[in-house]
């Protein structure tokens, strides 16, 4: 959502805006190395904010290291890297946003190299959360607006590694939830794929899925985490789709913990605790489905902002709308579908137009936001839906790969020989298990 323009004014006075700045380098460790380099650095009147060190991605035995500092103009950002390069080696100018060392184009996008990078999206949210639109049923109600507030500061102060604070939900909420829950249990054996059923009942057993309760986020993560390696995170409200989708490249989802107004119960303009927990939950222990969603994820790191409209749109259409074929019946595995009993009966019907699922088509389509979906995409399965959406990703114009190293949970670029070799050695290494595995067998 833009801001409106704001009011333009005369100034006398010239501000000039630091050039907020990250250089990564690296050394070959020795006596003094580091310290050579910081007082080159202090020689030219630059105080840093931050240094990081880090084993090298490139070369064995030596450190990459990212340092951020404010510089008085580019210029000066220039002399700092002309400075370093006869004390260092690899010395790039990563510009401003984060921490990156891996020589990217200038043009490219800031997105996250760590599980706890997604800590920047705390409180980057379009709508909703605190805020209602005078549309939604609760905007005039002050007591429901107060509640969404306080359980919003939850996601607001969450920090990556934390157990999700627990809510203590009121009657009125827990009231709420189970009208949803007693509607929609009783439509998922007729309507929702055979994954979503087969982990329902884990849920209710492990999870505390039942009526008169509302499952906890946390204990929910955990069991997703044994399950997938997926994991939920607390989230005021609606993120921007680049930060949403770039959560998923980490395997994270992000979750609102609050619930739709209680005077409409079977309907919400936006995601709430019942979309997320009876919709996504439970495809998300699928490591089928899991592997899709993430795909959507690692497509979207660094993509141009045209490329991110179309992902979303593909996720639009797959994991919030998306349908499935199972034999010779359709099937819904889209959240969207999954946590709304109107929808969900209206996709399978013979009013809907029903398209093979094609990601290029698909990437085009338009669809309303308020209203039932005239045209649903068919999957065959979600292995071949991940492997169409690999060969889209392909298809667009990020000039580099990456890949997830789930030890670390960090993204690794693969722009350089040095780096794919390495990439290359572990992957070795798992088929040297795998035929060693298949030989016993």
């Amino acid at each position: 959502m833009s801001s409106p323009p704001g009011h333009l004014h005369k100034c006398t006075d010239i501000t000039v805006t630091p050039v907020k700045t990250t250089i990564h380098f690296s050394i070959t460790d020795h006596v003094g190395a580091l310290d050579e380099c910081l007082a080159a650095i202090k020689a030219l009147n630059i105080s840093l904010t931050r240094i990081e060190s880090r084993p090298s991605k490139t070369a064995e035995w030596d450190y990459d290291f990212f340092v951020d500092f404010d510089a008085a103009s580019h210029d000066q950002v220039g002399q700092v890297a002309k400075t370093l390069e006869s004390l260092a080696k690899q010395v790039h100018i990563v510009g401003t946003g984060g921490v990156n060392g891996d020589d990217l184009p200038d043009s490219t996008p800031w997105f996250p190299r760590k599980m706890v990078d997604l800590d920047t999206f705390a409180d980057k949210v379009l709508e909703m959360g605190e805020e209602l639109d005078a549309d939604h049923p609760g905007a005039k109600d002050a007591v429901y607006r107060a509640r969404r507030s306080e359980i919003t500061k939850i996601a607001k102060a969450y920090k990556t590694g934390q157990s999700i604070p627990h809510v203590e939900y009121t009657k009125v909420e827990i009231d709420t939830w189970t009208t949803v829950f007693n509607k929609l249990i009783t439509m998922f054996p007729d309507y929702a794929c055979r994954e979503h059923q087969y982990v329902f009942p884990l849920l209710i057993q492990n999870c505390g899925y039942r009526p008169g309760a509302i499952p906890q986020l946390d204990g929910v993560s955990k069991f997703l985490k044994d399950c997938t390696g997926f994991t939920l995170r607390p989230v005021m409200g609606l993120l921007t789709s680049r930060d949403f989708l770039n959560g998923l490249a980490f395997r994270v989802f992000h979750s609102t913990q609050y619930i739709r107004h209680h005077s409409r119960p079977l309907y919400t303009p936006e995601p709430d605790v019942c979309h997320e927990l009876l919709g996504h939950v439970p495809l998300f222990a699928n490591p089928d489905f899991a592997d899709f969603s993430q795909e959507i994820g690692l497509a979207s790191l660094g993509a141009s902002d045209s490329d991110i409209e179309r992902l979303a749109t593909i996720y639009w259409f797959t994991v919030e709308f998306g349908i499935c074929r199972q034999g010779d019946q359709l099937k819904a595995y889209g959240a969207g579908l999954l946590s709304s009993f109107g929808e969900l009966e209206y996709c399978l019907s013979d009013k809907p137009e029903i398209r093979p699922f094609e990601p290029a088509k698909v990437a085009q389509q338009k669809y309303p936001i308020t209203e039932y979906q005239p045209v649903y995409f068919v999957a065959e399965s979600f292995k071949d839906a991940q492997m169409k959406v690999r060969e889209f990703a392909n298809s667009c114009s990020r000039p580099f790969s990456v890949r997830y190293n789930a030890y670390t949970e960090s993204i690794e670029i693969l722009n350089s020989k040095e780096k794919v070799l390495r990439y290359a050695h572990s992957i070795k290494s798992d088929i040297v298990n795998l035929v060693e595995a298949m030989e016993k067998l």
